[in-house]
C-alpha cells in the first residue's frame, strides 16, 4: 500500500498580490488623500480671495521663510463674527437694512439675494427644523419606499390650496448627487419619519446603498419603519 504525498498548493502569481496589494493601499489611502486634496484646495482658494483685502503687515510669510496656509481662513472667521457682532446691533441693522432696501431696486440682483439669504437662514440657522429628519414616502410606485428629506409645513397660501389634509414639503434626493433631487409636498401622514441622521441618509443615497449606517439603531430604524408601512398594506 503506498500513500501519495500531497501535493503543495500553487504559489499565487506575484501578479495577482500586487494586484490585491494595490486595491488595498488605494481603498485604505484614496479617501484620505482626497480629502487631503480638497481640504488644502479649500484653505488656499480662501487664503487666495482673503489675502488682497488683509493689509500686508498681517501676513506671516512676509516674516517666515515657509508659507503658512490657513492664515487667511482665520481672518474670515474672524471677519464674518465681527460683522455679525456689527449685524446684531441696532446700527448694524440699520446698515443691513439699508443695504437690503438699495438691493430691492435692483430687478436682477434683488431675486438673487433673496434666494440666497433664504437658502442660507434655512441651513444655518440656529434651532431650525428644516433638514433635520429623515423619512420614507411610497415612490415611485406602490410598495416602493424612496428616502427623503423632512423640510417645512407649506406656507398658508399653498396649504389652502392643497385642502384641509395636513401636508409636509419634503425633498428626495437623487443618486448619487444628493444636492439634485425632487421638491414636493406629501400628505403628513404618507411619511415615516426614520432615526436616522441627514448625513447618514446622505451616504446612504450617494452610495447607492453600499455604505449602511453604522450605528445598529439606525439601521433598526429604517427596518422597524418599513415594516410598520407595510403592515397597514398588507391589512387592506
Amino acid at each position: 500500500m503506498t500513500v501519495e504525498t500531497p501535493k503543495p498548493l500553487p504559489h499565487r502569481p506575484a501578479l495577482l498580490r500586487l494586484r490585491s496589494w494595490f486595491f488595498t493601499g488605494l481603498v485604505v489611502f484614496g479617501p484620505l488623500g482626497l480629502t487631503v486634496y480638497v481640504g488644502w484646495w479649500l484653505v488656499s482658494l480662501i487664503d487666495n480671495w482673503v489675502r488682497p483685502l488683509a493689509p500686508s503687515v498681517l501676513w506671516p510669510d512676509n516674516y517666515l521663510p515657509v508659507h503658512v496656509p490657513g492664515f487667511g481662513v482665520i481672518i474670515a472667521i474672524a471677519g464674518i463674527t465681527l460683522m455679525g457682532f456689527l449685524a446684531a446691533n441696532i446700527a448694524g441693522r440699520w446698515l443691513v437694512g439699508a443695504g437690503e432696501a438699495m438691493l430691492d431696486r435692483l430687478p436682477v440682483l434683488r431675486t438673487v439675494y433673496k434666494s440666497l439669504k433664504q437658502i442660507f437662514e434655512t441651513i444655518f440657522r440656529e434651532g431650525g427644523t428644516q433638514f433635520r429628519k429623515v423619512g420614507l414616502v411610497e415612490y415611485p410606485a406602490k410598495g416602493q419606499w424612496s428616502i427623503v428629506f423632512i423640510s417645512s409645513e407649506p406656507p398658508r397660501v399653498i396649504a389652502e390650496a392643497l385642502g384641509a389634509e395636513p401636508m409636509i414639503s419634503v425633498f428626495l434626493p437623487c443618486t448619487p448627487n444628493p444636492t439634485t433631487g425632487f421638491y414636493f409636498y406629501v400628505p403628513v401622514k404618507d411619511v415615516v419619519e426614520v432615526a436616522i441622521t441627514p448625513n447618514e441618509a446622505a451616504q446612504l443615497v450617494m452610495s447607492a446603498g453600499l455604505i449602511q449606517p453604522m450605528r445598529p439603531a439606525a439601521v433598526k430604524s429604517l427596518a422597524e419603519a418599513a415594516r410598520a408601512a407595510q403592515t397597514p398594506a398588507r391589512a387592506g
